[in-house]
């Protein structure tokens, strides 16, 4: 089943190309079905290519889902346009009032900075109360994943002696949890950050519980035990090229960037990186959209403020 997005979206022209099955509003609206209604909040720089990264994973189901993008207006994008954010996106105040039966919130180049100290952390905290409420099943990423332990459980992050980046090994240690369901013993996934959160942080909350770890990157999956709210430390959604698009960002900066670990073949950065992760990620998102949400949602999500 498809994908419903608004009918002009640049990604679509991406994801068509991929053979994957888009469905416009127009097409959309003649199909008599209870589409899942799924939320993005977008907090990366380049917002397109989150985008498609994100909708190719969702498109992975038999499921119909409507998508829907919010963005931050309290923060100026410096690298999509407001003709895109305004034509795709939704502020805050628009969509207040809905209910949704997932939200995605993404990653951002961010986690240097104390969460005070972001331009929209108050904003943030707003669409976090609000999530409590109107959503049912939330999905945090890398950033997004520290900021939503820092708000929902005073879970603080730490900074990393250098920036983690590369693809490392993750064990299942909770195979038992649908959202793991299929998953082998071992599974690769990309992470790119400055900063991680602390095992022994996660054992202090008790409704939350440590799914997948690696010895080299540290947490990867937590999970609150009534499955509403998952947090990935590491970006399964990542395309093939971008670790090295963001490494030679980081050169052009005159940063030094450490190489990636375990990227580039024989790490020489002029060989294509092996693509091993995107198994993974379907079934991951797979997962998340059938157990924690479809199979689960109330059909009238306005029963989500009886909770």
């Amino acid at each position: 089943m498809p994908i419903r997005v608004p009918k002009e979206l640049p990604a679509i022209k991406v994801l068509e190309k991929e053979k994957i099955f888009v469905m416009d509003e127009d097409r959309a609206m003649h199909q008599d079905i209870r589409p899942l209604q799924i939320l993005i909040l977008n907090l990366m720089p380049k917002k397109a290519e989150t985008e498609v990264q994100l909708l190719r994973l969702l498109s992975n189901t038999p499921l119909q889902i409507n998508v829907e993008f919010l963005y931050m207006c309290s923060h100026d994008a410096k690298n999509t346009s407001s003709e895109h954010l305004e034509r795709f996106y939704h502020q805050f105040k628009a969509i207040k009032e809905q209910f949704y039966d997932g939200l995605i919130i993404t990653g951002a180049p961010i986690e240097q900075l104390p969460f005070e100290e972001v331009d929209y952390w108050e904003e943030l905290q707003e669409i976090f109360q609000w999530s409590n409420t109107h959503v049912f099943s939330t999905f945090h990423i890398c950033w997004g994943a520290q900021a939503g332990l820092y708000y929902h459980h005073n879970i603080n992050k730490y900074r990393l002696q250098q920036k983690l980046t590369g693809i490392y090994t993750h064990k299942v240690l909770t195979p038992t949890w649908s959202i793991l369901k299929g998953f082998d013993d071992i599974f690769d996934a990309p992470h790119s950050r400055y900063t991680g959160v602390k095992r022994s942080d996660i054992a202090l909350a008790k409704d939350l519980e440590v799914l997948a770890e690696s010895d080299e990157a540290g947490l990867f999956l937590v999970g609150n035990k009534n499955n509403r709210a998952f947090y990935a430390m590491g970006h399964l959604e990542y395309d093939r090229e971008t670790l090295e698009q963001e490494f030679k960002r980081d050169q052009l900066k005159g940063i030094q960037p450490n190489l990636p670990e375990n990227y580039f073949p024989h790490n020489d950065t002029s060989e294509r990186p092996q693509l091993r992760w995107h198994m993974a990620a379907s079934l991951l998102f797979s997962n998340w959209l059938n157990y924690a949400v479809y199979q689960n949602t109330p059909y009238d999500l306005t029963k989500l403020l009886e909770d």
